[in-house]
C-alpha cells in the first residue's frame, strides 16, 4: 500500500491525486491504468526513500554520464556498488592504460558444465567515456578510500540463468529485448569491420532501458513522429535530462524504468532472470555493507533503470536474506581488455546505425553547456594533458585526499516532487544550438564538396533551415541530429552518390564518427606483449591500426628468422588479413631467404588477446589447438594428417608430429568413407618426401600408416568402385595410394595379390570408372597399352557409344594420378578423337570433354599439355609434314595384325569383298557420293578403298554380310 493511501504525508501525494483523477476520467473504470499509473508513483517513491542512495542509468547516456559526474563531485561517496559482473573487478585498473571504447571481457574456451557447443563462452561490457559507468569506475579509482564493488551476477551465472534458446535475442530487429533496436532508421549502413569487433560475444551492459512491449513502443515512436527508439530517447528523455538537477535526473529515469517494467510482457522466464539478478545484486551489497561496516549513507548504487524499480523481496538494504546464491561450475575463465568501438557497440546490443557517434556528440555539448568537469583516470590513453592540466589534476588529488581523511557531510534533504515540474515543463531552444546547427550545415557541406559532391553555401543555408522546418513538423523544440540528417539528405544528396559514401554517412562521420578504442601493452596479456617483444625487430608500429608493410631480408638478417616464425604462426592463429605474405612461402623443408608481410595486428587486436586467454606463448596455443584439431570426434585422417603437417611446418616438432601421427593411423583404420582419399593421398606423399629427405629413417608411425593404408584401400576399392556415393577422383586418388605407396608397403610385409585381387574384383558401370580400371590393370600388367589403344578405337567407331568418349577421356586423365606413366597414352587418345570424328559429332561433345577436364582434371592438365608440347612439332611450317608417332604400322605390329584380322584393313577380306562384286560397289559409291572410276589394279579396289576412308561404319557392316 503506498503513502498517500496510509495517510501519511508523502512527497508525491499530489501526483498520485493527478493521475487517480486522469485515470478515472480516460478509463472506463479506476481498474488497471489507475493501479498502473498509481504503481509507478509507488515505484519512484520506495526508491528515493531507499536509504543506499539508487543511481538509475541508461547505458551509453550522457545525461546519465552527466548526473554522475556531478553526483559523485556533490555527495563523495565512500563506496560505489555497480551494476557489473563482479568478476571483471580486477580488470578495471587496467582501463587507464587502454583508449576508450574498450571492453572488459571474460573468455573461456573449455566449458565444464555446459554444452559443448557452447564453447567458447565470452561475455563483454564495452566501456566509453559518454557513460555513467565510466564516471563512476574513474572517480572510485583515482579516489582515495573509495571502494568499487561489482555486483552482478559473475559471467558464469550469465550463462547457468540466460541459457540460450531458439527465441530471438535481446535487443535484435524481431525480438523485445532491452536494447535499442535497428528499427528502420532510414537505409541500413554498410557492415564495417569495427562493426564486429566484439566477435560472437554476450553483451552485459548497465541500464537496459527501452519498452519491452512492442505496442507501447510503437505507440511512442508513432506519436513522437520518430523513426527508431534512439531518436524518441534523445528527443523526450536525452535532451530534456541534460542539463536537469540530480532529484529530477533520478526521479525521471525512476518513472521511466518503472514503465517500461510495469507494461513488459509476462514472459515467465524473462521475469525469473530480471528478479533474480535484482535479488543478486542487493544480497551482495548487504554481505559488502555487513563486512566492512560502511555506511549506507556514503555509498551509491548505480544501476540500470529497469533494475532500480525493482519490487522484489530483497530489495534494499532491510530487505530479505532468503536469496541462495548457486555456485559457479567448472569452467575457467579468462578476463581481459578487448578493443571496442562505436559500430560493435551499435551491432552487438541492437542500437541505430550511428547514435552512439550521437551520443558522443550530445556529451561534449553537454560539458560545455553544463560546466560540468568529468572523471578520467589518470594517464589515461588518448586524453591530452598540458602542464596546467596536470597541475589541476595533481591540486585535486591533494584536494581528494584532504576530503577522504574528513568527509564533507552530504546534506539530507527530505526528497521532494520533481517529477510533476518537469513533466509540464517545455523545452527551450537557445542560441547555443542555433550556432551549434549552423556549423554542422557548413561542416555537412565542406565534407560533401570532399566526397564528390556539388554543395555549397547555398545547400548549407537550405540545410539549417530545412532542419528547423524539419523539428517544427514533428512538433520538436529545437533540431536533433536526426532533423539534421535528414535534411542533409534531401538538400545534398538529392538522387545520386557520387562517392563511396552517402550523406547519411558522412553525418555520422561528422557527429565523431566510429571511434575505434585500443588496449595498451600494460593492459595486454602475457601472451600479445610476447608476440610485441618478439617482432620488435621489425621496427613498426604493431599496435597501430591499418596496414604494415615488413620487409624480412632473412640472408642479410639472420635474426629475422625468429620474427618470420612469428608471422607464420599468427597467420595460422589469427583471422585472415591480419598477417598476410606477399612475398615468400613456407612449406615442409623449405625456407625462403626474403619475405614480405602486410600486417594488420593492431586491427584485430582483439583476436591477438583472445589468444591470450588460451596460453602464455603462441607455441602453445597453437598445439593445444592441433591437438584440439586430431582429438575431435568428427576428424578424418585428412584432418589429422593436417595437423601433423602445421606441427613438422610452424612449430617443427617431430615429438607433436609422431603423437598427432599416431591418432591419424587410429581414424584411417576406424574409416568407411573414401571421401577424404585425394586429401590424404597429397598429405602422405609430402610427409614421406619431407621424412626422406630430412630423417635418417622414417617415423614408425608413418611406417605403419603406409602398411594400414595399403590394406585397408584395398578392401575398399571393389565396393567405391561400384558405388556412387565414391566419385571418379576418390577412386583415382586410393589406386593412388596403393601404387605409389606399393614398394614400401610390400616391403613392411604387404601382400600384392591383395590388390591384384581387389581390381579383379572391381566392376564398375560408369564410364570414368571404367577407364579407371582400364589404366589400373595396365599398371598391374594384366592389360597391355596395345588391348587399350584398340578398346579406346573401338568406342570411337560404335556410333552408340561415341557421345560418351569425353567421360572415358575424363577417367584416363584421372589415371594419370595413379598411372602417371599414361600420359603419353591420353594424348594419343584426344588427339585420335579430334583426327578421326566429323566435326557433326565432334562439335557437340567438345564442350563435355573441356567441363570434365576442367571440373576434375584440372590439376593433371598441366601432365597432358607438357606431353603435347613433346609430341606435336613446335613451328606450323612443319605441320603437314608431321605424322603422329603412334601411326606408324612398325610401331606396333600386333596391333596390325588385329586389325586385319578384325577387317579394318585395306588388305584384308574387305578388298576380296569389294573385288568379286564391282557393279554393287559403283552403286553403292554413287549413292554415298564418292567420285571416280571403278578399277582394279595392283590387286586391291581403289574405288573401294575410297568408301572404306569415308565411312568405315558402312565398310564395316558391308564385310559384316559378306561373312
Amino acid at each position: 500500500m503506498s503513502a498517500a493511501g496510509q495517510g501519511v504525508a508523502a512527497p508525491f501525494d499530489a501526483l498520485r491525486s493527478q493521475l487517480q483523477e486522469a485515470a478515472t476520467r480516460f478509463a472506463d473504470g479506476p481498474d488497471a491504468l489507475e493501479g498502473i499509473l498509481l504503481g509507478i508513483v509507488d515505484d519512484v517513491d520506495r526508491a528515493v526513500g531507499e536509504p543506499l542512495e539508487i543511481f538509475p542509468v541508461c547505458h551509453h547516456s550522457p545525461a546519465s554520464a552527466i548526473a554522475m559526474a556531478r553526483r559523485l563531485q556533490e555527495k563523495q561517496p565512500k563506496a560505489i556498488y555497480l551494476e557489473l559482473c563482479e568478476d571483471m573487478a580486477p580488470l578495471l585498473p587496467e582501463l587507464r592504460n587502454c583508449k576508450l571504447p574498450v571492453a572488459v571481457q571474460a573468455f573461456a574456451s573449455e566449458v565444464e558444465g555446459f554444452p559443448l557447443d557452447w564453447a567458447p563462452l565470452s561475455v563483454i561490457a564495452p566501456i566509453t567515456e559518454a557513460s555513467a559507468e565510466y564516471q563512476a569506475i574513474a572517480y572510485a579509482l583515482d579516489t582515495p578510500g573509495v571502494q568499487i564493488v561489482l555486483v552482478d551476477w559473475s559471467s558464469d551465472h550469465v550463462f547457468q540463468w540466460d541459457p540460450r534458446s531458439s527465441e530471438p535475442a535481446p535487443g535484435s530487429e524481431n525480438g523485445d529485448g532491452d536494447g535499442d533496436g535497428p528499427d528502420g532508421a532510414g537505409d541500413p549502413a554498410e557492415p564495417s569491420e569495427q562493426a564486429g569487433l566484439h566477435g560472437d560475444a554476450v553483451g552485459v551492459e548497465i541500464g537496459d532501458l527501452r519498452p519491452r512491449f512492442a505496442e507501447l513502443e510503437e505507440h511512442l515512436l508513432r506519436h513522437g513522429r520518430v523513426r527508431h527508439w534512439s531518436e524518441w530517447w534523445h528527443q523526450y528523455v536525452e535532451t530534456p535530462l541534460g542539463d536537469a538537477d540530480h532529484d529530477t535526473y533520478r526521479q525521471v529515469m525512476l518513472l521511466i524504468g518503472s514503465l517500461f517494467r510495469r507494461l513488459a510482457p509476462g514472459d515467465p522466464h524473462r521475469v525469473r532472470v530480471d528478479e533474480d539478478r535484482e535479488r543478486y545484486m542487493w544480497t551482495r551489497i548487504r554481505e559488502h555493507l555487513t563486512a566492512t561496516g560502511t555506511d549506507p549513507a556514503d555509498s551509491l548504487y548505480v544501476c540500470g533503470a529497469f533494475h532500480a524499480a525493482s519490487r522484489v523481496a530483497e530489495f534494499g538494504v532491510e530487505g530479505a536474506d532468503s536469496f541462495g546464491i548457486t555456485p559457479r561450475s567448472a569452467t575457467k575463465w579468462r578476463h581481459g581488455l578487448i578493443p571496442s568501438s562505436h559500430a560493435a557497440i551499435e551491432a552487438q546490443f541492437g542500437l541505430a546505425p550511428g547514435s552512439v557517434s550521437i551520443a558522443a556528440t550530445t556529451w561534449g555539448t553537454n560539458l560545455k553547456r553544463t560546466g560540468v568537469k568529468p572523471f578520467r583516470l589518470e594517464g589515461q590513453a588518448g586524453v591530452k594533458k598540458t602542464a596546467a592540466n596536470a597541475k589541476k589534476t595533481a591540486a585535486k588529488s591533494k584536494k581528494a585526499v584532504a576530503s577522504a581523511a574528513v568527509p564533507a557531510p552530504v546534506p539530507a534533504t527530505a526528497p521532494s516532487d520533481r517529477l510533476s515540474g518537469f513533466l509540464r515543463r517545455p523545452p527551450v531552444l537557445d542560441r547555443l544550438d542555433e550556432a551549434e546547427l549552423l556549423g554542422w550545415s557548413v561542416d555537412i557541406v565542406r565534407s560533401a564538396r570532399r566526397n564528390g559532391y556539388l554543395a555549397s553555401t547555398a545547400d548549407a543555408i537550405a540545410v539549417f533551415e530545412t532542419s528547423i522546418l524539419l523539428a517544427g513538423l514533428r512538433d520538436r523544440a529545437k533540431p536533433t541530429p536526426y532533423d539534421f540528417q535528414d535534411a542533409a539528405v534531401t538538400c545534398i544528396e538529392k538522387d545520386s552518390v557520387p562517392g563511396r559514401r552517402d550523406v547519411r554517412r558522412l553525418v555520422e562521420t561528422m557527429m565523431g564518427g566510429d571511434r575505434v578504442g585500443q588496449v595498451g601493452y600494460d593492459a595486454l596479456p602475457p601472451l600479445a606483449r610476447d608476440v610485441h617483444d618478439r617482432l620488435a625487430p621489425l621496427r613498426l608500429s604493431l599496435d597501430q591500426r591499418g596496414v604494415k608493410r615488413a620487409l624480412l631480408d632473412i640472408a642479410g638478417r639472420p635474426e629475422l628468422a625468429r620474427c618470420s616464425d612469428v608471422l607464420w604462426m599468427l597467420r595460422h592463429l589469427l583471422p585472415a588479413g591480419a598477417a598476410r605474405p606477399i612475398m615468400g612461402e613456407r612449406e615442409l623443408g623449405e625456407r625462403s631467404l626474403q619475405e614480405s608481410w602486410d600486417l594488420a595486428i593492431g586491427t584485430h587486436q582483439r583476436a591477438l588477446i583472445e589468444l591470450g586467454y588460451e596460453g602464455v606463448s603462441i607455441e602453445q596455443v597453437l598445439e593445444q589447438r592441433l591437438r584440439r584439431k586430431a582429438n575431435n570426434a568428427q576428424a578424418t585422417a585428412a584432418v589429422v594428417l593436417e595437423a601433423v603437417e602445421d606441427a613438422l611446418l610452424y612449430l617443427g616438432s617431430h615429438r607433436l608430429a609422431d603423437e598427432l601421427g599416431t591418432r591419424a593411423l587410429q581414424v584411417l583404420s576406424a574409416e568407411r568413407s573414401v571421401d577424404d582419399a585425394p586429401e590424404v593421398l597429397r598429405r602422405i606423399r609430402r610427409l614421406l618426401a619431407f621424412y626422406r629427405t630430412t630423417e635418417p629413417v622414417l617415423p614408425g608411425w608413418i611406417e605403419t600408416f603406409v602398411k594400414t593404408g595399403y590394406a585397408h584401400y584395398c578392401t575398399l576399392l571393389p565396393t567405391a568402385f561400384a558405388s556412387d556415393d565414391a566419385g571418379v577422383r576418390q577412386v583415382a586418388a586410393m589406386l593412388g595410394f596403393l601404387f605409389s605407396m606399393e614398394s614400401l608397403a610390400l616391403s613392411l610385409g604387404c601382400d600384392r595379390s591383395q590388390l591384384e585381387l581387389a581390381v579383379a574384383q572391381a566392376h564398375p558401370e560408369g564410364a570414368e570408372k571404367i577407364a579407371l580400371l582400364w589404366a589400373a590393370r595396365v599398371q598391374l600388367g594384366t592389360l597391355s597399352r596395345a588391348d587399350l589403344r584398340d578398346r579406346c578405337e573401338q568406342l570411337l567407331d560404335n556410333p552408340l557409344v561415341v557421345q560418351a568418349y569425353p567421360r572415358y577421356i575424363s577417367g584416363l586423365v584421372h589415371a594419370l594420378e595413379p598411372v602417371p606413366g599414361l600420359v603419353d597414352f591420353v594424348v594419343e587418345a584426344v588427339s585420335n578423337a579430334f583426327g578421326r570424328l566429323p566435326d557433326s559429332v565432334l562439335l557437340p561433345w567438345l564442350p563435355s570433354l573441356i567441363m570434365a577436364l576442367r571440373k576434375s582434371g584440372a590439376d593433371l592438365a598441366s601432365l597432358l599439355v607438357r606431353e603435347a608440347g613433346r609430341v606435336f612439332p613446335a613451328r606450323l611450317d612443319v605441320l603437314d609434314a608431321w605424322a603422329a608417332p603412334w601411326k606408324g604400322e612398325a610401331a606396333d605390329p600386333a596391333a596390325l595384325s588385329r586389325r586385319r584380322a578384325a577387317g579394318r584393313d585395306p588388305g584384308g577380306p574387305l578388298a576380296a569383298l569389294l573385288q568379286a562384286y564391282p557393279a554393287t560397289c559403283e552403286e553403292v559409291a554413287g549413292l554415298l557420293g564418292c567420285e571416280g572410276e571403278w578399277s582394279v589394279g595392283g590387286g586391291a579396289a581403289q574405288g573401294g578403298l575410297e568408301i572404306v576412308k569415308r565411312y568405315p561404319d558402312v565398310a564395316m557392316a558391308l564385310a559384316g554380310l559378306a561373312g
